[in-house]
């Protein structure tokens, strides 16, 4: 016997079908597309501190003696006793000049005094003579007095004798040209058998190499808000100082010289501070960047500066909350001190701050997997190597 079976239940039977394998598709679908673990960023605590804020400037190191050799004696230049560039000492025969005419004139000096004092010893007999022959009434007043004032007469040639051996003596000493001070040499401008003038020729330069002097200028708003610009004498104010081509101040100096007036065509003050260099890495002539401390801050918030961002002119960090959810906080920075930057409004002690894997945040509000790292820039930059964030 055929069973029959409506067409409407066929078409109702093989829907029902349908529909429970779409419904299996869609089951397997969320299973397979499960929501993925958020992203691992590197979070810093902020902590407020007392502070010492500096300030960065443009200087240029100088040499505080600076000395253009000059002969004082005029000659041919017999000798050059240093290699160009090198540190010589105080004192180091630099140049000898031709000494034989002055080691002539020494001997004819030397000679001349001996003839006075030969004069002199003749004078001082006779008048010696004539005082006692005064006394017998042997001679006359008049040839007393001759033979008394002869006597005066050879001991000033004597004088002028001496004074004239002495000169020579200068004279012959000068033709050694010695280094006044400690430094190091420039090139020579002058070699052997030229003539060199007295007073006239410049023979070579040379400056000190330690210390050395840094000077640079603040303008009128940051030299009358620096509480340390109007220190004291005795109260040392230190400097840090790095050349044109390094990003970090390795050289550590202090503030001794603060120029009287502002400069009237550039509105600033100079400034001067004084470095070690004892390695000669600083030489004169040189840009310098220089930090001073300008202000205090107390209970200062810094964060590392690569964590603030830029929304049109408004500045701002993402701030993890209880949730682990990153949100925007708008900032107003402050001055930069040792990598770290000054926020001076946005953020409180113990604000939990994103310091690196800020491309990973895609929109506020969204939920990340946080790693503590210490907000020091030097530190996290070594955790940074390491982990490749």
């Amino acid at each position: 016997m055929t069973t029959f079976i409506p067409r409407d239940l066929k078409y109702f039977g093989a829907l029902g079908v349908l529909l429970a394998v779409l419904a299996g598709c869609d089951a397997n679908g969320e299973e397979t597309a499960a929501a993925p673990p958020a992203p691992a960023v590197q979070v810093a605590t902020v902590s407020a501190r007392d502070v010492t804020l500096w300030d960065t400037f443009t200087g240029r190191i100088a040499a505080p003696e600076t000395v253009a050799l000059r002969p004082r004696v005029s000659g041919y230049i017999d000798r050059v006793a240093f290699t160009e560039g090198e540190l010589v000492k105080q004192g180091d025969v630099l140049f000898v000049i031709d000494q034989r005419p002055y080691q002539a004139r020494l001997q004819m000096a030397a000679a001349e005094l001996e003839r006075a004092r030969s004069q002199l010893q003749l004078s001082d007999r006779e008048a010696k003579r004539a005082e006692q022959l005064w006394e017998r009434r042997a001679i006359s007043r008049e040839e007393l007095e001759q033979r008394s004032a002869a006597r005066a007469i050879a001991g000033a040639g004597v004088s002028s004798a001496q004074a004239s051996l002495d000169n020579a003596k200068l004279d012959l000493a000068y033709t050694e040209v010695k280094a006044p001070v400690s430094g190091r040499m420039g090139r020579a401008e002058i070699t052997r058998g030229n003539l060199a003038t007295a007073d006239s020729t410049l023979l070579a330069m040379l400056v000190s190499v330690d210390p050395m002097y840094v000077y640079f200028e603040s303008d009128q708003q940051t030299a009358d808000s620096n509480p340390y610009a109007n220190a004291e004498a005795d109260q040392l104010v230190p400097v840090r100082i790095g050349l044109a081509n390094t990003e970090d101040y390795p050289h550590a100096g202090q503030l001794d010289f603060i120029d009287n007036q502002f400069n009237a065509a550039t509105g600033t003050l100079q400034y001067r501070a004084v470095v070690a260099n004892p390695e000669g890495v600083l030489r004169p002539g040189q840009f310098a960047r220089v930090q001073m401390p300008v202000a205090a801050a107390d209970k200062a918030i810094l964060i590392d500066q690569k964590a603030v961002l830029t929304d049109q002119d408004r500045r701002y960090v993402y701030v993890l909350d209880e949730q682990n959810q990153a949100t925007r906080r708008f900032v107003q920075t402050g001055r930069r001190m040792d990598g770290l930057l000054v926020i001076s409004d946005g953020l409180v002690d113990g604000d939990r701050v994103v310091v690196n894997g800020l491309q990973k945040i895609a929109f506020p509000g969204m939920q990340v997997a946080p790693e503590p790292v210490a907000m020091a820039s030097s530190e996290r930059e070594a955790v940074v190597a390491q982990t490749g964030f």
